[in-house]
């Protein structure tokens, strides 16, 4: 991403002997970024859950990644106009109160068991997530010196992705436990088939008010802490980028043909990253034969993947390899992980899902920063365009539960995953150069 010339001193704490000292900010919003994980890779679980206990067909169940995920288009461009109104500080404190009030909503969705009633729950927490990521990600990128941006970016994208592990197994083992009592159920009489149900659907209640309190506990502990607002500093801090890279002068957004390739990789990237994390649960169950006591954990394996992506790529770029040669590794390993998917057997196929977590690693660190760069006074709208590229995760997974029913193989419907991969390696090829008048 473009660097900042200075520092605000406003986001500095200082010790009484004078040093900076960033450790309390960055522990909250590290615990931010902590909560974002969690509540975001829980969806793996809620999906066989909820197919299970509202009655649905994977087709339905995957409705649940698409209210999670469209609520990031919906809320892109009117998160940045609600903190520029409210400032960083409370755009967090609102984001938070927001998720707390969509998890509340999942109490009378359970009561009552409709399906509908928890998309609006999880559209809801979508919501304030939105807001949430378009407030933490610039504070944690100016809370401190500029040197060290890109380490605390990949610190609190650990936070994100260990918190993302943590959930399918935590949740999995609540909200799974003995599943077969619950399956195939349309033999048993109707009010035993809807007391067993009922049963099931009051599982989420204790976690969902927990996970309530707790969003309103941190909501309250960063409104009265001394966390600095940073609203005056975040646009200083961006004036000054636009001010820094801004080599072409162009008149309107239409005229940086790269940015939109990068919304497209984007876009496409996203859908795939959730294809790894959401579907392969559903897919381990339905699509192979394992049973959801084992397939539960597989998402963990997931994002196990994208943890050693993650720290191999604080080890490697740019001292060995640059992002753009990290970006063209990924897709390559994308394409061919996805073809073992669908050729190879079931455990192999299985294994690749998860190991599509370290390929895809990279391509979020790459895919942004070679979309944004150059932008001059159009990096907020840039940046905001390539925010609503994360609703990949609502169509791709869609598509693929549509593409699987069809046909009528789960399996064979990952080829939707390789023309996403290779529009990828475009753009890391080629796209990425389009319509720039400068070399990187």
């Amino acid at each position: 991403m473009p660097s900042v010339s200075s520092t605000p001193s406003s986001v500095e704490n200082t010790s009484e002997n004078g040093t900076k000292n960033y450790l309390i900010p960055t522990i909250i919003i590290g615990i931010i970024f902590f909560a974002l994980g969690f509540i975001t890779w829980v969806n793996s679980t809620l999906i066989p859950y909820l197919q299970n206990a509202c009655d649905l067909t994977p087709k339905e169940a995957v409705l649940v990644t698409f209210a999670s995920y469209i609520s990031f288009a919906v809320m892109a461009f009117p998160s940045s106009w609600v903190l520029s109104k409210i400032g960083f500080k409370n755009g967090m404190v609102l984001g938070l109160l927001i998720m707390a009030l969509g998890s509340v909503i999942f109490i009378p969705a359970a009561h009552s068991r409709t399906f509908g009633l928890f998309l609006s729950g999880i559209f809801t927490i979508g919501i304030g997530m939105a807001l949430l990521q378009t407030a933490v990600n610039p504070y944690i990128t100016i809370l401190g010196p500029i040197k060290s941006a890109a380490k605390r970016i990949s610190i609190m994208g650990l936070f994100n992705k260990c918190a993302g592990a943590l959930a399918p197994l935590v949740m999995g083992a609540i909200l799974l436990k003995d599943m077969g009592k619950f399956q195939n159920l349309d033999k048993v009489a109707p009010d035993v088939k809807s007391k067993l149900l009922d049963e099931l659907a009051g599982r989420i209640v204790g976690p969902y008010i927990f996970i309530a309190i707790a969003f309103a506990i941190v909501a309250i502990a960063i409104k009265f802490s001394k966390l600095p607002d940073i609203k005056n500093e975040v646009g200083e801090s961006l004036k000054q980028m636009e001010d820094d890279f801004n080599p072409k002068k162009e008149k309107n957004i239409f005229s940086y043909t790269y940015l939109w390739l990068g919304f497209i990789a984007l876009f496409l990237y996203v859908g795939v990253e959730v294809m790894a994390g959401d579907m392969i649960q559903i897919y381990g169950n339905q699509g192979l034969g394992y049973s959801l006591d084992v397939a539960k954990n597989f998402t963990a394996y997931t994002m196990a993947g994208m943890i050693i992506g993650y720290v191999s790529g604080i080890v490697l770029i740019p001292k060995y390899i640059s992002q753009q040669k990290a970006l063209r590794i990924s897709a390559i390993a994308g394409i061919i992980l996805s073809l073992g998917i669908i050729f190879l057997p079931r455990q192999y196929s299985i294994a690749c899902v998860a190991l599509l977590g370290l390929a895809n690693a990279q391509m979020w660190p790459a895919i942004w920063p070679l979309s944004i760069h150059g932008l001059g006074k159009f990096l907020k709208t840039g940046s905001g365009l390539l925010v609503i590229g994360i609703a990949g995760g609502a169509i791709i997974p869609k598509l693929w539960a549509n593409i699987s029913e069809s046909i009528g193989s789960m399996q064979k419907g990952f080829w939707i995953l390789v023309p996403c991969y290779a529009f990828i390696l475009f753009f890391a090829l080629k796209g990425h150069k389009i319509g720039r008048t400068e070399e990187e």
